[in-house]
């Protein structure tokens, strides 16, 4: 059946600029981290991102290894894109990343130019895609020089086959030479991807005002700390759950007495708003206009919708906010 796009799709979601960049986000972008795999069922992923993009979320963020098998995410957004995207292509701002491991032999990891454009490359055919609007590195490389990286990203620009430049999981330090490098050679950097969450903070400690001085966005990943944030885990860690499986993101030692502890105690301040923790815990991190979005991930359309509802309450009582800072110490 061929998808027609809601006409009201841009009714539901509020935009913000990445920086001072021309380039707006919506406030809640979807990641393909997980849930969009060989082993996942291709028509509740086509489902996902239909419903999405009908809501307003037009940013879909992937890596060259997302899966599994690595490649899997991007070849399975590619399908859906030739069977109902590829009308509103310019519409949508598509990202993707390298940086981890992808395929054997020293060429196939880190921040090296081979390994950067070569990946690109993979990505862009998996996709069916001519370029991709953001192109981020997604980690730092101790041994690659961060001028052959940065110049990487450079050529990506300049060869039409990325629209801007990022990084992902920079500390402060490394992101303000990274930035200065880029200014040096005008490319358009404009983002930082970082893990951001009430459980995780560090982006805090000069991160987040390295990136305002530089007029360059941050979006958060991770801002329901891999489910701790909702209410899956305020009883412990139930079957079936993340935490209970074997080869996970979530180590079942995240899932401790004083997290449940906290997320027990955020979740009747959540409660108390009209929300639930996990539309609290996206609401909290958007308080802070220098977070341009905040990349949610889905399994199902309910928990699409749970996480777009949260932009109904982004306003938080000066008492809330004492009341998670004591939670959170």
């Amino acid at each position: 059946m061929e998808f027609k796009a809601s006409e009201s799709r841009y009714s539901n979601i509020p935009y913000r600029r990445c920086g001072k960049s021309g380039l707006k986000l919506p406030s809640i972008s979807l990641g393909l981290w997980q849930n969009f795999s060989d082993f996942d069922l291709f028509d509740n992923c086509r489902l996902l991102l239909r419903e999405a993009f009908d809501n307003g979320i037009t940013h879909f963020d992937l890596a060259n290894n997302y899966g599994p098998p690595h490649g899997s995410a991007e070849e399975t957004f590619g399908r859906v894109l030739q069977k109902d995207f590829r009308p509103y292509r310019d519409e949508m701002i598509i990202s993707t990343k390298a940086g981890y491991d992808m395929w054997p032999g020293p060429y196939g990891d880190f921040g090296s130019k081979k390994y950067l454009v070569a990946s690109l490359d993979q990505s862009l055919k998996r996709m069916g895609l001519e370029y991709v609007d953001i192109f981020y590195h997604h980690r730092p490389d101790p041994e690659t020089p961060l001028e052959e990286t940065m110049l990487a990203l450079d050529l990506i620009v300049r060869q039409g086959k990325a629209l801007y430049v990022g990084i992902s999981n920079y500390s402060a330090e490394q992101s303000e030479t990274a930035i200065q490098i880029l200014k040096e050679l005008k490319t358009p950097f404009i983002i930082h991807q970082a893990k951001y969450s009430m459980f995780e903070r560090w982006v805090e400690n000069r991160l987040l005002d390295v990136l305002e001085n530089h007029g360059a966005g941050c979006i958060a990943f991770s801002p329901l700390a891999q489910g701790m944030l909702t209410d899956k885990y305020l009883n412990g860690i139930p079957d079936g759950s993340r935490a209970s499986r074997e080869h996970t993101s979530l180590n079942p030692n995240q899932v401790s007495s004083a997290n449940i502890e906290k997320a027990r105690k955020l979740n009747e301040i959540a409660l108390s708003r009209g929300q639930s923790l996990a539309q609290m815990a996206i609401a909290w991190l958007l308080k802070d206009s220098r977070i341009t979005s905040v990349l949610i991930g889905a399994s199902k359309v309910s928990q699409l919708q749970n996480s777009i509802e949260t932009l109904n309450k982004l306003d938080f009582a000066f008492e809330e906010l004492q009341r998670i800072e004591e939670i959170l110490k």
